[in-house]
């Protein structure tokens, strides 16, 4: 797996947020297309029925209040032993036939905050995703090509969500 972004990749599917457990909330995108996940979501829509993708409730910060936030969980945590889950944020997919369906995925980003570059780039790939410009074969391709064991810096996943986010002619 690899997170880049907003997105959890493994080599058969693209999770926006982190990849869920159990009955545990998510959303999960294939190259067939987007599938709510949990307990009470389970709902599956084909690509040329999805119009739209976006997210809500992202916690965003600058990379220096992104630390300080951390720094702060971190010693809070370790002071009173009250460690928290990752945040929660929703994901909002609009569909042809069902409106607009709304899920829960958890942030799999260390600290649960992002950057905004970073979460506008995410933004822009999901729509790019959505709307069938940058089809998310290309992500999973990417994913099998890298090491099981390899991570990556912050300016490599900058590059991917620029990469997979720009315009078509570039």
């Amino acid at each position: 797996m690899a997170m880049v972004g907003l997105f959890w990749i493994t080599e058969d599917a693209v999770y926006v947020g982190a990849e869920p457990t159990g009955t545990a909330s998510g959303v999960r995108l294939t190259k067939d297309g987007v599938e709510t996940l949990g307990l009470d979501q389970g709902r599956f829509w084909a690509w040329d029925e999805v119009r739209g993708i976006d997210v809500r409730d992202v916690a965003v910060r600058s990379a220096a209040r992104r630390l300080a936030s951390m720094a702060f969980d971190s010693v809070y945590a370790m002071i009173t032993g009250d460690g928290e889950h990752p945040p929660a944020f929703t994901v909002r997919v609009e569909t042809e036939s069902d409106g607009t369906v709304e899920a829960s995925a958890m942030v799999a980003v260390p600290g649960g905050i992002h950057t905004p570059d970073e979460y506008d780039l995410s933004r822009t790939l999901l729509t790019r995703l959505a709307d069938g410009t940058t089809p998310v074969e290309d992500l999973l391709a990417w994913r099998r090509d890298q090491p099981a064991d390899g991570s990556l810096t912050k300016d490599d996943r900058m590059t991917l969500l620029r990469r997979w986010s720009a315009p078509a002619d570039h």
